[in-house]
């Protein structure tokens, strides 16, 4: 998949991946063949879902979970993700945030404050239905720009896309490309920063800072390259806190606000993550912000720190807008509970569904689910947003 310009943008130039090996022809020249190949009318496209998921933090337990459940041959972290893979796997995109580097093989694997995971758990990302996974956030560069691009490496391998983070500097101009329904899906990826680590001197461009005009100018780039949606995944906020911060709701103001020259929203949805625990969610100037997923796979035994456990799983449905032919819209939102049960053993399961499919589960495991949808719910809805639209959804 190659880079090639595709324009300039408050000066400076920019590049996405070519979709398809045509020759030499531009990024925009080959999505415009693919909207109207041979000049031909295309339908209008149809609806898809979108579907994402929280932090990826392996903890030295959950390694060790894998470990185990791959009977002493390497790591198998698939049964760990078996409970939420019909989710994932049904929606027409789906989105991981990969917060951590691999290690080399065979190790040493290690957690806070510098985590290193074994690559395998790309193999069960990809086995689980996920399309894309963000990888800025505060611990990219954990074991350095080679645990950087030795990650980036290993969901190459599998067929992930990802963005966020990378190993070129074209790279790190461009945003993951997906396709659903008929629509061009841009994906970027920005991180509030790297725990002090500096970024390397000769590769400044190697995590995705968090930059207001960078991030306005990029989205108008992906627009401008033929992407009908732009989806901004965003690595902000403060831990632990359940209500957004400051900068998250001011970024959130001026990102859904800034509008191109057609006068249409630059950024279509808001996915946030680093805070450990569910956010809210919110619709702003027409669009929706999730300020914070919480942790898909984490494993705090603390119990001051188990809401950190848990977390919601967003599911949009994006639609034609039949006011602006050529741009998606979300014609529905919905929120499911997830979380981290410690087991054992230790697995990821849809509280939501679990809860209310239940029956057949002991009490106590169907109280536990019920206590965490309960929290989630509460966490998800208390900025509004039921009355917005929101629906809580089971499966």
């Amino acid at each position: 998949m190659g880079l090639l310009v595709v324009g300039v943008v408050g000066g400076a130039v920019y590049a996405v991946p070519t979709l398809l090996d045509k020759g030499t022809a531009t990024t925009e020249q080959r999505l415009q063949g693919e909207r109207n190949p041979g000049g031909k009318a295309v339908p209008d496209g149809k609806p898809f879902t979108l579907v994402a998921t929280g932090d990826i933090i392996p903890y030295p337990s959950i390694i060790q979970r894998a470990a185990d459940d791959a009977g002493g041959d390497g790591y198998d972290f698939r049964k760990i993700l078996a409970g939420v893979k019909p989710l994932v796997s049904a929606a027409d995109l789906a989105i991981c945030h990969h917060e951590i580097p691999y290690g080399k093989p065979g190790g040493p694997y290690t957690g806070y404050p510098a985590f290193k995971a074994p690559h395998q758990l790309a193999d069960a990302l990809k086995d689980a239905g996920y399309d894309s996974c963000s990888t800025a956030s505060n611990h990219t560069l954990d074991d350095g720009f080679d645990g950087l691009s030795r990650t980036l490496d290993h969901l190459d391998r599998v067929g992930l896309k990802h963005v966020g983070s990378a190993r070129r500097a074209e790279e790190a101009k461009a945003p993951a490309l997906l396709s659903a329904g008929g629509a061009k899906v841009a994906q970027l990826d920005y991180t509030y920063g790297t725990n002090g680590i500096p970024l390397p001197a000769d590769k400044p461009w190697a995590v995705n800072l968090i930059d207001q005009g960078r991030i306005i100018a990029d989205a108008r780039a992906a627009r401008a390259a033929g992407a009908h949606v732009v989806v901004l995944s965003v690595h902000w906020g403060t831990e632990w806190q359940t209500a957004p911060d400051q900068q998250q709701k001011e970024l959130a103001q001026a990102l859904t606000a800034s509008r191109g020259a057609d006068g249409l929203p630059d950024v279509d949805l808001i996915l946030g993550t680093h805070n450990h625990v569910p956010q809210p969610y919110e619709k702003i100037n027409g669009t929706w912000v999730v300020y914070g997923m919480g942790d898909q796979i984490a494993s705090f035994y603390e119990t001051e720190k188990a809401r950190g456990n848990m977390s919601s799983v967003p599911r949009f449905t994006f639609a034609p807008a039949a006011a602006h032919p050529g741009r998606w819209e979300v014609v529905k939102a919905e929120y499911l509970t997830q979380y981290s049960d410690m087991g054992p053993p230790f697995r990821v399961v849809c509280a939501s569904c679990a809860e209310a499919d239940g029956a057949g589960a002991p009490a106590a495991k169907r109280a536990e689910y019920a206590r965490v949808d309960k929290e989630v719910t509460s966490a998800v809805t208390s900025r509004g947003a039921t009355g917005q639209g929101l629906t809580r959804a089971t499966r």
